[in-house]
């Protein structure tokens, strides 16, 4: 089994605030000392870090849940709760990170050391001597603990390199990688013997480097799935210069041209934005018999079909296996690299915007249902938060959520659906009846 991996679906739960305290001040020369009691802990956050030592999401193949402690609650003498330590999770440079109910991206991780807050933790709850008033100098109310957020994400591994080298199989990537960088990819005389994206670094006589990627070759139909598919295509998408490897000696039986569109066509039918790319045609394997005039007439065919107001790309012969013509190759790469902006992954319709953790002026309160028992059902972010920081154990929180709902209108609306006197009324799991 390849112990590459660079997709993952994880699951991260942040920690929930810790509940507030409901505690009287009970000293003997202290009459009527009033609520004592301390609000709750924050709870810990789940925060991406990027680790360069990482190359793969191996890490998460096994691991995919991820649960940072809540806070904790709020104690006696009105003090707080601890909040709770974040918790880290490291990941290595080029993680994507989606969100897997939306699509959205939420962060792209490039810098070492980078960190993101994927799942935010809860608030404390109050405790009871924040609800002291005039009028109520003793309540015998508390709040629970804010729920830390809860998501699911989609972790993608984009290489990071400045080069990727693409080309049918066996055209001599893995070859020419391993003879202009100290890489080691497996090498064979069959197809598909990369099977995971190989990266080696390039230094050239004048002293530019620069890093390279080898990417399992591509087949027709890739991008429809066919052979390795666009498994590994995603890693060409932090290059900014793309080297398009042909084995200009046909030793297959292909022509060079035709192999030079069809791997254009992959790229272009994966994402149209490859091709802002600039190519460096690579023709390879010069030292065969039959290239020098295939690559007469591959020059011929690429300048008849070729815009006349478009720029040729550049070609370099050269042959991996003796070493011909690769500094003149690598100067022309670290030349072009120079003169190449980065270019942007995501636009905004596919970013995230940035998260917003409290409530949504412009969302509803609440939403209401009918379940098929005929129970009314109550939901809403608004709504729901306040159920769940409501300690239904002391009565006086109970009338206070009562009259949350009767301020937020639930009872109004309620009523102009049709509920009744002694109709149930469901949120969540928590039944009540309805009272007109």
């Amino acid at each position: 089994m390849s112990m590459f991996l660079d997709t993952a679906k994880i699951q991260v739960k942040a920690g929930n605030g810790g509940d507030g305290m409901v505690a009287f001040r009970r000293e003997k020369y202290v009459p009527n000392g009033g609520p004592w009691g301390g609000d709750g802990g924050r709870g810990g956050n789940v925060v991406f870090v990027v680790d360069e030592g990482l190359r793969t999401l191996m890490d998460f193949r096994y691991n995919r849940h991820f649960k940072a402690q809540s806070g904790e609650k709020g104690m006696t003498k009105g003090m707080h709760g601890r909040g709770a330590e974040d918790l880290i999770v490291r990941v290595p440079q080029g993680t994507t990170v989606r969100d897997a109910e939306t699509g959205k991206v939420l962060t792209d991780l490039v810098e070492n050391g980078q960190e993101f807050i994927v799942a935010r933790g809860g608030r404390g709850g109050r405790g009871n001597i924040r609800f002291a008033t005039p009028k109520n100098p003793a309540p015998e109310i508390s709040e629970n603990g804010e729920p830390g957020q809860e998501r699911e994400l989609l972790l993608e591994l984009k290489v990071l390199a400045d080069v990727g080298l693409v080309g049918f199989p066996s055209v001599g990537k893995s070859t020419l990688l391993s003879v202009i960088t100290a890489a080691k990819p497996k090498i064979g005389a069959y197809h598909f013997t990369t099977i995971v994206p190989n990266l080696g670094m390039v230094r050239t006589h004048s002293g530019e480097s620069f890093a390279v990627a080898d990417l399992p070759g591509l087949i027709e139909g890739a991008s429809q799935g066919v052979g390795l598919g666009t498994q590994f295509l995603r890693h060409i998408e932090r290059t900014r210069v793309i080297l398009h490897v042909i084995d200009m000696s046909a030793s297959e039986g292909r022509d060079p041209y035709e192999d030079y569109l069809a791997i254009n066509k992959e790229l272009e039918s994966y994402n149209l934005r490859l091709m802002e790319r600039p190519q460096i045609i690579v023709a390879n394997k010069m030292d065969m018999p039959d290239s020098a005039e295939n690559l007469k007439v591959f020059k011929e065919k690429l300048s008849a079909n070729y815009d006349e107001f478009a720029e040729l790309p550049q070609i370099f012969p050269i042959s991996s296996l003796t070493k011909q013509g690769l500094a003149t190759l690598l100067d022309a790469t670290a030349e072009l690299l120079d003169k190449t902006p980065e270019f942007l992954l995501y636009d905004e319709s596919e970013m995230e915007e940035e998260a917003y953790y409290g409530f949504d002026e412009e969302a509803p309160a609440f939403e209401i249902s009918r379940d098929d028992d005929a129970t009314w059902v109550l939901s809403g972010d608004k709504l729901e938060k306040l159920f769940n920081m409501t300690n239904f154990d002391r009565d006086e929180a109970v009338m206070k959520f009562a009259r949350q709902l009767r301020g937020m209108g639930v009872d109004e609306a309620l009523r102009a659906r049709g509920a009744k006197d002694g109709d149930l009324v469901r949120i969540g799991k928590f039944e009540f009846e309805f009272v007109d």
